[in-house]
Parts: C-alpha cells; structure tokens; sequence
C-alpha cells in the first residue's frame, strides 16, 4: 500500500504555521469549526490551484537536468538569471496557514532543490558539494526579509511534517543522492511524484535490495526514524511498500559507502 498525504492527522493539517524558523501547532481547541473545513478543503477531490507557479523551475529542470538525475551544471550557469528570479519570486511568496499540505511540501523541497544547485553553479567547477564551506548550514536563502540555511528546510521544516518520502525528493548534488527530478514539484501531483521518487530510488543502484542481506543507502540509517509504518519505526516495512523484491523482516541490513562526488551530467 503507497505513502498517502491524507494519514496526516487533521489538527496537523490546520495549524502547521511558518513561526520564524520552522512549523509549530497552535491553537488546537481555539476552533474546530476551521479545523473540520480546512480539513475538507485538504482532502476534496479537486485540487485547488496551485498558488505559486513553478514553471521556470521546471523549465530550467527539463532543459539541463536528464532522466538520471545528471545535471549540467556549465549550462545551468547560463541560466543562472532565471534561476535567481525563481528563486526572488519564491522569496516573495512564503507559505501561510492558508496554504494546503501539498502546496507547502511542494514550495520547500523546490527551493531546496534550487537553491542547491545555485549554490554549485555560483561555485562551480567543484568535485563534491562538500568542498564548499558550510554548505548546508550556512545562512544563504533569502525567505521574506530573513535568511535561512538548507539544514533549516530540511531538518527544521519538511522532517517536522511527518512525510518520510522527502528523502527521496531532496538532491544534495551528489552521486549517492537521489536523483534531482527533472520537472518541479507541484501541488496537484506531488503524492504521485513522491510515490515515483520513492520507487525510483529503493529499486534504483542506490540501493541493492535482497530477501535476506540488503545492501542499503546510508540514507535509510541516517534518517532511520523518519520511515514509520502503522506510527512504529521500521526501515524494512517501508522499503518493502515500494521495492520489487520483499525484504524479510529480521533481514540484517547493511549500508553502502555514500558518494559525494557531484552528480554532473558527463562525467
């Protein structure tokens, strides 16, 4: 059975506010009128629109991003404008309460998407995200009137919304990564292309899956209670809700080395 966004409990739905550097619940005996209508807003069959746009993200994905994963960063430099106006417009448009699940998931794994790959073109030619100073936990994305690192998105934010598939959409520019999608996250599709993300990467070469010895990306121990199934942690019934081959439930798992090399297209 897939990962489903609608698993989030109501009350979470309604009062995940953006409080200076991450979600906080609030107020949950303040209305529960609001909370049972933004809860049937979430869960309608008709998705509302979007409301950011994320058409120059894909644009910018499409054309130098392949069905790998693989970017071109060198080309990519050349488009560096566009995607410092993606970028500008995402600044200017930070999620709020009215905002829906999906939308919010949506607009943060773009911008970290993004401003990733700003941040190897502005210091390209580089081997590995990691001889850049500080990558993740630098100050460097401009929300609002405020700047915030990439460990602030990921840690502070997108875990805190109890959606392990984001591990599988996030792309830290490097090999053992999973791949950096190459169309944009939107709203109206994102529980498909987790779900897609999530397959690709457990049965793709990052992981070598088997019954009984599973060779595993360090991934899966890093972030080890993140993959719940039924409200327990368990790495191996999670994997198995998406992998072609079962592993068994007292298999012992081992990890693979994590490659940090930049995952450029040509090389």
């Amino acid at each position: 059975m897939k990962y489903s966004l609608h698993f989030v409990s109501t009350f979470l739905v309604c009062f995940l506010l953006f409080n200076g550097n991450l979600y906080s619940l609030k107020g949950l005996s303040k209305n529960i009128q609001q909370t049972e209508r933004m809860a049937r807003e979430l869960n309608a069959t008709n998705t509302k629109a979007n409301k950011i746009d994320h058409s120059q993200w894909d644009n910018l994905l499409q054309k130098h991003v392949d069905e790998n994963g693989l970017v071109d960063y060198k080309r990519f430099a050349n488009d560096k404008l566009l995607l410092n106006n993606y970028l500008i417009m995402l600044s200017k448009n930070e999620p709020t309460e009215n905002w829906s699940l999906e939308e919010v998931l949506a607009y943060y794994i773009n911008l970290y998407n993004a401003a990733t790959v700003k941040l190897i073109v502005e210091n390209y030619p580089v081997k590995s995200i990691k001889d850049i100073s500080r990558p993740w936990t630098k100050n460097r994305i401009l929300i609002g009137n405020r700047e915030i690192s990439l460990d602030e998105i990921e840690h502070g934010i997108l875990r805190k919304m109890d959606e392990p598939r984001i591990h599988f959409a996030l792309n830290c520019a490097s090999i053992s990564c999973p791949k950096l999608l190459n169309q944009a996250f939107t709203a109206s599709k994102i529980n498909k292309q987790l779900d897609q993300a999530a397959e690709d990467f457990i049965n793709g070469d990052k992981n070598h899956v088997s019954p009984s010895n599973p060779l595993l990306s360090p991934i899966f121990d890093w972030y080890k209670k993140d993959f719940k199934v039924n409200g327990k942690t368990d790495v191996i019934a999670f994997i198995n809700q998406y992998s072609n081959i079962e592993i068994h439930p007292q298999a012992k798992i081992s990890y693979l080395k994590y490659d940090w090399n930049l995952n450029e297209k040509g090389k």
